[in-house]
């Protein structure tokens, strides 16, 4: 399955790690690494997308498809936006959106993603979850739940436990996966060019601010977010500078 694109959003400024596209890790920057996994789908169409000169070159050095976007952006959203606009992309064309400190991003899971448009004409996005095995997870702020209908489409997503089971929770948080499922939202999305288009007209909604969940925005507006539920770890990302040595290694552990 090759009738996607992918966009590797990768920005200089970040306040935990700054220049963190460019971290060295196994003797190759993160950027690249995130590259070669976007290769490995057999994609045609891959670009970053970067406001930073020094990444541009890196991306240029190893052979990369590289856009200059604007700084203003507030998020990758709105970043790739301005690269479907470039490239000149057709409104049916979808786009995985491939962070840039996902070195460890198993190929199958950018797959589905794309796939979760690909096979559900009525969304404009696409998006992961898993299933929840530990009810302080469930309770966790910093967890996003992630409510779906029968048709695998998100009905809404919330730092709060959701779905709240009313007779579970009262007999204690131990049963709270037993009786509903809950499900953690995996941040990786896809987009339909059409939405895109959509999204840069749309202004911020109460509930977006509310939780800090931009995917709101799009549930807010009406457009349909296809869910794939996954039982596949996402790979561990780069947010901090423990994780750097970590994923250094897992890096070289597979090679």
């Amino acid at each position: 399955m090759s009738d996607y694109k992918i966009v590797i959003p990768a920005r200089f400024g970040s306040s935990r790690l700054p220049g963190k596209p460019l971290i060295e890790l196994a003797g190759k920057p993160m950027i690249q690494h995130v590259y070669e996994r976007a290769v490995e789908t057999g994609v045609s169409d891959i670009v970053i997308a970067t406001d930073d000169q020094r990444i541009f070159d890196a991306a240029q050095s190893f052979g990369a498809k590289v856009v200059m976007t604007k700084e203003s952006h507030e998020n990758g959203t709105e970043r790739i936006a301005e690269v479907a606009f470039k490239m000149g992309w057709q409104d049916e064309a979808v786009i995985v959106n491939l962070q840039g400190d996902e070195p460890l991003i198993p190929r199958s899971l950018v797959e589905l993603t794309a796939s979760g448009l690909l096979n559900n004409p009525e969304a404009g996005m696409s998006s992961l979850c898993t299933l929840i095995d530990h009810a302080e997870d469930a309770f966790d702020p910093n967890v996003v739940k992630a409510v779906l209908d029968n048709q695998g489409f998100a009905m809404y997503f919330s730092r709060a436990s959701i779905p709240w089971d009313r007779d579970a929770y009262a007999n204690g948080s131990e049963e709270v996966t037993k009786v509903a499922p809950v499900y953690r939202h995996i941040g990786m999305y896809g987009y339909r060019v059409s939405f895109l288009k959509q999204y840069t007209e749309m202004q911020p909604t109460a509930l977006e601010q509310a939780e800090c969940l931009e995917q709101l925005r799009a549930l807010c507006y009406g457009v349909k977010i296809h869910m794939s539920v996954i039982d596949v770890p996402p790979g561990h990302g780069v947010d901090t500078h423990d994780d750097v040595a970590r994923v250094e290694q897992l890096l070289l552990d597979l090679n």
